[in-house]
């Protein structure tokens, strides 16, 4: 005969208070604001919650205050190093802290960010940090019927839900592309992969910078994701349709190293014969030989500013401006640098 299964115990804040010797109403303040609470009893309330193995229910504080401790937080990727140092700042920022972020990933479709939001709202979050200002009218608003902080991060425009941070993508673009002109390169190509929203603005960047240089337009795109492989068959592909391009700028690291080693693999010069610049400053931007030039975003610092912009909103301390530019920095490196800087 099989044996009937038992289900464990599941302890209850009033097993935690009777375990550490203390009152409910303690034992509770113990682990929502633990600075409110003597070191020592602190120390008694988290040895039974370790010994009990207690875990709050989110459902019951969601009715005592109305609101859960969640921060949402929604990404189009989590395969992307973009984002992940987007999210370190988020959690770093989050610490032991009274909320705690939960991560979504949309996979850069609109309609998947819809339902994540309606779920998200389902559990009444203390506030929400999403990826982009491109939000489809139906997800600004069940953002906006949260009735919650929101912060959209990665880059800002002129209409936010709530609150933006982030870098101006266009402008960032059009640094780059300046820099290859001032270097003597007139033959500047735009290769990019997975034309999201934020890569269509560095391309509309380029376009602005070409033509105020009066220089000639060369765009290859694919709707593939992101990879130094796919850098490589764009960089290909470009120099079978323009043999005579001189440089290319890259909507992200990933295909401008793959641009970078094609041009290897051909025994084409980089920079000599080819200026090569990507955008977001990677890792492997820095280590490539040569060196990548890139733009420089301020990735974790949104994450872990918008953190804070949503803990002082619930704190009844919103900014004065709701949009806070972190700016970009563009980072040159061997990959560009062919003349003295403005001697083109």
């Amino acid at each position: 005969m099989a044996k009937k299964y038992k289900s464990n115990q599941i302890h209850t804040l009033r097993d935690v208070a009777r375990a550490s010797g203390v009152s409910a109403v303690t034992a509770s303040r113990a682990l929502r604001t633990p600075d409110r609470v003597a070191p020592e009893t602190l120390a008694r309330v988290r040895a039974a919650v370790a010994r009990l193995g207690y875990v709050p229910n989110p459902a019951a504080q969601t009715l005592a205050s109305g609101r859960s401790r969640v921060i949402g937080v929604v990404i189009p990727s989590v395969t992307n190093s973009v984002f992940a140092d987007l999210l370190r700042g988020v959690m770093d920022a989050a610490g032991d802290g009274p909320f705690q972020p939960q991560i979504a990933n949309t996979r850069y479709l609109s309609s998947r960010e819809e339902a994540i939001l309606r779920l998200f709202a389902s559990q009444r979050p203390a506030g929400m940090i999403v990826a982009g200002i491109d939000q489809s009218d139906a997800s600004r608003a069940i953002l906006r019927g949260m009735g919650c902080p929101v912060v959209q991060v990665m880059e800002i425009g002129p209409d936010p839900i709530d609150m933006m941070i982030g870098g101006p993508q266009a402008e960032a673009a059009r640094a780059a592309v300046a820099h290859l002109i001032d270097q003597g390169y007139r033959r500047i190509a735009f290769l990019g992969a997975r034309m999201d929203p934020r890569a269509q603005r560095r391309l509309f960047g380029y376009r602005q910078e070409i033509a105020s240089a009066g220089l000639p337009e060369r765009v290859l795109t694919t709707p593939r994701p992101s990879s130094v492989t796919v850098g490589r068959q764009l960089m290909g592909d470009l120099l079978a349709l323009h043999p005579d391009t001189d440089a290319v700028f890259s909507n992200n690291d990933d295909v401008a190293l793959g641009a970078l080693f094609e041009c290897t693999a051909r025994g084409i010069r980089v920079p000599a014969q080819m200026g090569i610049a990507g955008f977001n400053d990677l890792d492997l931007a820095a280590g490539a030989e040569p060196g990548l030039t890139t733009v420089r975003t301020h990735r974790y610092r949104m994450g872990s500013e918008a953190m804070a912009m949503i803990a002082a909103a619930l704190a009844g301390d919103r900014p004065a401006d709701p949009v806070r530019d972190t700016g970009f920095e563009l980072v040159v490196r061997a990959s560009t640098r062919r003349l003295p800087e403005g001697a083109g």
